[in-house]
C-alpha cells in the first residue's frame, strides 16, 4: 500500500508562501492530477513529495514512512519532468537500463523489465537509437518507460505531455492513462490543461494561491464547482457568471436583461440569506439551447449574437447578454449573423448560484 499523505504541509522561499498549510490524502493506485495557474503551488507540492524540496511546516508520508528527512533517492519514486532528461550519449535502451544498473541488477533482470514495457509503449524498435533519432513524443515515452522500469511506489509527472504537438499529446495522454491502470502504481500528475486533468484524474486537486480550491472526482469539479474561480478554471469554454441579485418579495433573480424564477435547489439557501446580497448565476455553455423567436418558458435569456467560431463538431457561438458576454454550443451548421436577436433557454437543474462576495456556491438541496 502506498498512500501518500500530506499533514498541514508549507512551503515558504525567503518570505514567500508557495504552498499553504496543505492537508491531502492521495489513495494507493490513484492518479491524482493537481492543476491550476502558473504560481499556484502545484509544482512545488510535487518536488516536496519527490524530496526536490523541503516542506517549511509539516509532515508527508509515502506509505506509512515519515519522509520529510529521507533523501530523494531513498523514496523510491520516479520523477518524469517537462524535459525528457535523456542521456544523448547513450541509446533507448542504454537510458531505460540506467536508474537499473544503478541498482546492481544483473544484464538479463535489466533486459525482462525493459523489453515489455517497451512494448507496451511502442518504442521496442527504437531501442538501439539515440535520442537526436527520435521525435519529442517518442523521446517523452522513453521518459516514461526509464521511469516505469524502476518498479517505484509512486509516479511523479511535472507536466509531461506539454512538448508534444496536440495529436501526439492526446494518443501519449490516452496511453499514459492505460498504462497507469495497468500498472496500479500511485501517481501524481501536474499541469496547468485544464482537459488534461479532467480526461486523467482519478482524483481531481484544483489549486489557487497555494491551497487546494477543490477535491473531488472530475466530475464531481466539473459538475459542482465550489466557487467561481473553479467554475472559470475547468472546462473548455469555461463557465458562463452573470451577476444578479436575489429579490425576496418577487421571488426572483434579477440580471441586467431580465428576471428568472429562483431554481427550485436554491430555494433553501436563499431563504437562508439575510439581509440579500449580490449573487452569481453559473451556467455551462453546453447547457444553453439557442432560439429564433421567443420561446414560452421561464428559464430565457433575450441575447443578441457577437460571433461564431466553427469547429467541425459544434459551434462555439458569443453572445452579448446586456453588458455581459457569454458562450453556447451550437450544431456545426448554426448559421446567424452578428448583432441578430436570439433567446438562450436553460434548465433550471443546468443552474448554479455562487455568494457575489465569497464566491462559494450555494448549497443546493434535492
Amino acid at each position: 500500500m502506498t498512500t501518500i499523505r500530506l499533514e498541514a504541509v508549507s512551503k515558504y522561499f525567503n518570505n514567500t508562501l508557495a504552498v499553504d498549510t496543505i492537508d491531502l490524502i492521495l489513495a494507493d493506485g490513484t492518479l491524482t492530477v493537481l492543476v491550476g495557474p502558473s504560481g499556484c503551488g502545484k509544482t512545488t507540492l510535487l518536488r516536496m513529495i519527490a524530496g526536490l524540496e523541503e516542506p517549511t511546516t509539516g509532515n508527508i508520508y509515502i506509505g506509512d514512512r515519515l519522509v520529510n528527512d529521507v533523501p530523494t533517492w531513498e523514496r523510491n519514486t520516479a520523477m518524469v519532468f517537462q524535459s525528457y532528461a535523456l542521456y544523448p550519449h547513450m541509446t533507448v535502451y542504454q537510458n531505460m537500463a540506467f536508474p537499473l544498473e544503478a541498482q546492481k541488477l544483473r544484464k538479463d533482470a535489466i533486459r525482462q523489465r525493459i523489453l515489455p514495457v517497451a512494448e507496451a509503449l511502442g518504442i521496442a524498435h527504437l531501442l538501439d537509437r539515440k535520442p537526436r533519432q527520435l521525435s519529442g513524443g517518442q523521446m517523452q515515452r522513453v521518459a516514461l518507460g526509464r521511469a516505469i522500469v524502476r518498479r517505484p511506489d509512486v509516479f511523479l509527472l511535472d507536466e509531461p505531455l506539454s512538448n508534444l504537438d496536440a495529436t501526439l499529446r492526446i494518443e501519449t495522454r490516452a496511453e499514459l492513462k492505460r498504462l497507469q491502470r495497468d500498472l496500479a502504481v500511485t501517481t501524481v500528475y501536474v499541469t496547468h490543461d485544464q482537459e488534461e486533468a479532467l480526461t486523467l484524474a482519478d482524483m481531481l486537486v484544483v489549486m489557487r494561491s497555494g491551497r487546494p480550491e477543490q477535491i473531488g472526482t472530475p466530475h464531481e469539479v466539473y459538475q459542482s464547482p465550489r466557487t467561481t474561480f473553479v467554475g472559470r478554471f475547468i472546462g473548455n469554454p469555461p463557465m458562463n457568471m452573470l451577476a444578479c441579485h436575489y429579490i425576496p418579495a418577487q421571488r426572483c433573480l434579477e440580471l441586467t436583461t431580465c428576471c428568472l424564477p429562483i431554481p427550485p435547489q436554491f430555494m433553501a439557501a436563499l431563504a437562508a440569506t439575510n439581509p440579500p446580497h449580490s449573487l452569481v448565476l453559473g451556467f455551462r455553455p453546453e447547457a444553453l439551447r439557442l432560439h429564433w423567436q421567443q420561446p414560452n418558458t421561464a428559464y430565457v435569456f433575450p441575447a443578441t449574437v457577437y460571433v461564431l467560431e466553427p469547429l467541425g463538431r459544434e459551434t462555439l457561438i458569443t453572445l452579448n447578454i446586456g453588458d455581459e458576454r457569454v458562450k453556447a454550443i451550437g450544431a456545426p451548421d448554426t448559421l446567424a449573423t452578428a448583432g441578430v436577436q436570439v433567446w438562450l433557454t436553460v434548465e433550471p437543474s443546468a443552474l448554479h448560484l455562487f455568494d457575489g462576495e465569497s464566491s462559494v456556491a450555494l448549497q443546493k438541496t434535492s
